[in-house]
């Protein structure tokens, strides 16, 4: 049986995988030649079942094989295979081809471009077996802790809870950088690599390249790295739409507009700029930076975030061209993680102006398609509290096409985010009670909403009281909001 079915532009592949767990590329089993539908002219349409003139299929990734060694307590395993989907299990399982070093006491990962991603301590200082710190693109640490799974599971919709080194919205989590072990772990990790490569017993060739591979990306190099992500992109990436937790918020960050629509005055994370699209061509062109600057571990992403805060507002046309050309030159269908999803945020205004016909265009993507709507409040005192310049009627409205959209599409969900705390109005809580519960006749199984505090740095037990609350009145799946940058 094959292993995985994917699409180029034109042509359907194959791939199985041996008794050695060895991944086997077959070359086209078929063309395919439906004739052209309607809809964005170059391949919105074209993916799943039709050929487009002048195409060329992507190539197949080839993606070196696992090997291992072992020397004293030190074991490295080059190309490990994890999972080509991401799963939510109360374990780690981790996804993508990477490489792990393992010594008595200390656990790295690292990316096909030999950069560190993952690391975790053995010692009886590490505070739980199952946590680990991640590095992301953005060069953050973020901590992965436990939480006791079924609270953290109920309120996040994850197993694990991300920890951040910065101050952000979450209500749960402790103090893991106040903790020499997790410190010692981030700040020494490149001298215990050389520790490594230096008492290794003749490691083979590909051995000794990886690890002068890894020297060579040190904390300087990471954080040039980052840096050049952001010059690429226009700026960081200051908050990433809360439907990425489903790909563990491993997206390709790309540009499509600066700034949003409302700056509206209780915002913390959106920036100033006023909003203004990107041109095509500077599009395409951060494309071409971003494909080179990922380089060999872009098989390992199979994701775009498309920024900055509203997204939706650049237009159909753009979008479609976008979505078609990341698809294209990111090479998501012969990547090592299967499928490809795309996420962005979008305005109440921009999600109303925009026309029935993008949706139905977004249908025929290979794309998992997630839209993030930041409603806030549907009472209109609280709004005007709040400095986001809409009515309660546009809430009412953007709520109402939400469900619409969620209702008829399969590929694309919208999802909404909605602010609770302390000192709010009183007909707040009633006013999002009202849509979530008594505007609809059923229970939902899409379309989130994401509750936020507004509160910054402020964990409160009685506010997760609060939560727990709403979630369970709702109609539809609610969960916290919990605001991580790239």
């Amino acid at each position: 049986m094959p292993e995985s079915i994917w699409y180029s532009s034109a042509y359907c592949y194959t791939t199985t995988r041996n008794e050695a767990g060895t991944l086997n590329t077959h070359l086209p089993i078929h063309s395919i030649t439906k004739p052209q539908q309607s809809g964005y002219q170059l391949s919105v349409n074209a993916y799943r079942d039709i050929t487009i003139p002048g195409s060329t299929p992507a190539a197949p990734v080839a993606i070196p094989p696992t090997q291992f060694y072992s020397s004293n307590d030190i074991r490295i395993t080059l190309n490990k295979r994890g999972g080509r989907k991401y799963t939510r299990m109360s374990f780690p399982v981790h996804a993508g081809v990477f490489t792990e070093v393992e010594t008595q006491d200390l656990q790295l990962h690292f990316n096909l471009n030999g950069e560190i991603i993952r690391a975790k301590g053995k010692g009886s200082g590490w505070t739980h077996p199952h946590e680990w710190l991640k590095r992301t693109m953005g060069n953050d640490w973020i901590y992965y802790s436990t939480g006791g799974y079924t609270g953290v599971y109920e309120t996040t919709g994850e197993y694990y809870l991300p920890n951040m080194p910065y101050t952000t919205n979450g209500l749960l989590g402790g103090k893991p950088f106040q903790l020499d072990e997790v410190n010692t772990v981030i700040e020494t990790w490149p001298e215990r690599i050389t520790d490594i490569a230096e008492t290794a017993t003749s490691p083979p060739d590909d051995f000794r390249h990886f690890l002068q591979n890894v020297a060579k990306n040190n904390l300087q190099s990471l954080a040039a790295k980052a840096a050049d992500l952001f010059s690429i992109c226009g700026g960081r990436s200051t908050v990433l739409p809360p439907d990425t937790r489903h790909v563990d918020y491993n997206v390709i960050p790309l540009t499509v507009a600066n700034g949003c629509l409302y700056k509206c005055s209780f915002c913390e994370v959106k920036n100033k700029k006023p909003f203004s699209p990107k041109s095509t061509e500077a599009i395409q062109s951060q494309i071409q930076k971003l494909k080179k600057l990922y380089g060999r571990d872009l098989t390992n992403y199979n994701s775009i975030f498309l920024g900055e805060h509203d997204a939706l507002h650049r237009g159909s046309p753009t979008l479609l061209e976008t979505l078609d050309s990341c698809y294209q030159e990111f090479g998501f269908s012969t990547n090592y993680m299967s499928g490809c999803n795309a996420f962005l945020f979008g305005s109440a205004s921009s999600l109303l102006n925009t026309p029935e016909s993008f949706f139905k265009e977004l249908e025929q993507l290979p794309y998992t398609v997630y839209i993030n709507i930041g409603l806030e409040s549907a009472d209109q005192q609280t709004l005007d509290m709040l400095g986001k310049p809409i009515s309660s009627k546009l809430v009412t409205d953007c709520f109402q096409r939400i469900q619409a959209i969620n209702d008829t599409y399969s590929t694309t969900e919208i999802t909404a985010n909605f602010v609770f705390d302390e000192g709010l109005p009183d007909n707040h809580v009633p006013s999002f009670l009202h849509l979530v519960r008594d505007s609809l006749d059923r229970n939902k199984p899409k379309g989130c909403i994401y509750l936020s505090p507004l509160k910054f740095g402020s964990p409160s037990r009685a506010q997760t009281f609060v939560f727990n609350r709403l979630k369970v009145l709702s109609r539809v799946p609610t969960f916290l909001y919990i605001i991580q940058r790239l």
